[in-house]
C-alpha cells in the first residue's frame, strides 16, 4: 500500500536500544495491522516538532507538549491521542483551530489513580513512613509518640467527583467514612448515587479530615487550594493532591504543614516538576511524595494504551474517536475529511 495510515509515538515510549519503555503497552493491534505504519518522533526543547509529525495521522503523546508550533503544516494529523486524562501539556486551542481532535484515556486512568487517592489516605492516616523509618532506625520505644488516626467515621471530601474523584469515593465506601465533596459541575443525580454529600468549598475544607484534589488545571483552578483554605482545615487534616501541582499553593502548602495548620499532605504531583532537590517541602516528615507516578503500574499502563489504540483505529476506519476533549472539532469539515481520507487508505 502506497500511503499508509502513519502513526507517531513520541519517542520517550521507546528506549534508546530500541526496546519499550513500558512493555505493558500493548502496540500489537497496531503494529500487527498491515495498513498502519508507527514512527516515533523526538522532541525538540521537549516540545513536539511540526516537522516531524508531517505525513503523520495520529500522535500518541507522552510527556512532552504539543503547542501551536508542533502542528505540521500539511494539514494531515487528526489527532492527539494523550496518554492519560490530563491535557495541560497540549494546546488545546491549536488542536481545534486545526481540526485536530484532542483523546484523552479516562477508562485506563480512573482506577489507577483512585488507587492512588487511597493508598495516601490509608500511609498518611497510619503515619507508614514514619513508622517505617522509625523500625529502621530502632526506635520501638517512639511508638507511642506517632498515634495513627483511625478512619472509621472520619470525613472524606473530594474536591471534584468526575472521572477519578467519583471512583475514590467509590473505593472509599468499605471503610465507613463519611463521604462529602464539593463540585460546581457534579450532577446531584450522580452524587446521590455515589452516597456522597454535595457541600460548599469552605465546607469541604472546615468539615473533611482528609481533602483530595481532582480537578483538571486551569485557570480558575490554579492555586485554588491556597492559604485561605489551608486555613480552613483541622490542625488534625490531610491534604492529598494527585491532579495537578499548580492546583495547590505549594509555599502556602508548606508553611500550613510548618505551622501544624494541617497535619500532613500525600502529594503525587508538584509546581515545578521533576521537583527541584532544594524545594523544602520535601524534608517535612509529615509529607508522602511521589514523582507524578503514584498511579504508574502495569495495569494502568496498559488501559491508557489500549484507549489510545483504540482512538487510533478509530480514526483509521473513519469513526469519531471515544474520549475527546474538544468535542466541536467533531463538527469541523477538515476533520470529518481527515475521517474519510483514513477510511480511504484502511480500504
Amino acid at each position: 500500500m502506497a500511503d499508509k495510515f502513519r502513526v507517531a509515538l513520541s519517542s520517550d515510549f521507546r528506549k534508546a536500544d530500541g526496546s519499550p519503555t513500558y512493555p505493558s503497552f500493548d502496540l500489537s493491534p497496531l503494529v500487527s495491522d498491515p495498513r498502519i505504519e508507527i514512527g516515533y518522533v523526538d522532541p525538540v526543547d521537549g516540545v513536539m516538532p511540526a516537522e516531524g509529525l508531517a505525513g503523520y495521522d495520529v500522535l500518541i503523546l507522552l510527556v512532552p507538549k504539543f503547542t501551536r508550533a508542533s502542528v505540521p503544516k500539511d494539514g494531515r494529523l487528526a489527532a492527539v491521542c494523550r496518554f492519560g486524562v490530563g491535557y495541560d501539556s497540549v494546546d488545546v486551542a491549536a488542536c481545534t483551530d486545526n481540526g485536530i481532535a484532542l483523546v484523552i484515556t479516562p477508562d485506563g486512568i480512573r482506577r489507577p489513580v483512585a488507587v492512588s487517592i487511597v493508598t495516601f489516605v490509608l500511609a498518611l492516616s497510619q503515619k507508614l513512613l514514619i513508622k517505617d523509618k522509625m523500625t529502621r532506625e530502632g526506635r520501638w520505644n517512639d511508638r507511642s509518640e506517632h498515634m495513627g488516626m483511625g478512619i472509621v467515621g472520619r470525613t472524606f471530601g473530594q474536591l471534584g467527583i468526575g472521572n477519578i474523584g467519583a471512583e475514590a469515593i467509590r473505593l472509599l465506601k468499605p471503610f465507613e467514612m463519611k463521604l462529602i465533596a464539593h463540585d460546581p459541575y457534579a450532577d446531584p443525580k450522580v452524587a446521590a448515587e455515589l452516597g456522597v454529600e454535595l457541600v460548599g468549598f469552605d465546607e469541604l475544607f472546615q468539615r473533611s479530615d482528609f481533602v483530595s484534589v481532582s480537578v483538571p488545571l486551569s485557570e480558575a483552578t490554579h492555586h485554588i487550594v491556597g492559604e485561605r483554605a489551608l486555613k480552613l482545615m483541622k490542625p488534625s487534616a490531610y491534604l492529598i493532591n494527585t491532579s495537578r501541582g499548580p492546583t495547590v499553593d505549594q509555599k502556602a502548602l508548606y508553611q500550613a504543614l510548618v505551622d501544624g495548620t494541617i497535619a500532613g499532605a500525600g502529594l503525587d504531583v508538584f509546581e515545578v516538576e521533576p521537583v527541584p532537590a532544594d524545594e523544602p517541602i520535601l524534608q517535612l516528615d509529615n509529607v508522602i511524595v511521589s514523582p507524578h507516578a503514584l498511579c504508574w503500574t502495569d495495569q494502568c499502563f496498559a488501559g491508557n494504551g489500549a484507549g489510545d489504540v483504540a482512538g487510533a483505529l478509530a480514526i483509521l476506519n473513519g469513526q469519531n474517536p471515544r474520549g475527546v476533549v474538544n468535542r466541536e472539532v467533531l463538527e469541523d469539515p477538515r476533520f470529518k475529511e481527515k475521517l474519510a481520507k483514513a477510511k480511504a487508505r484502511s480500504a
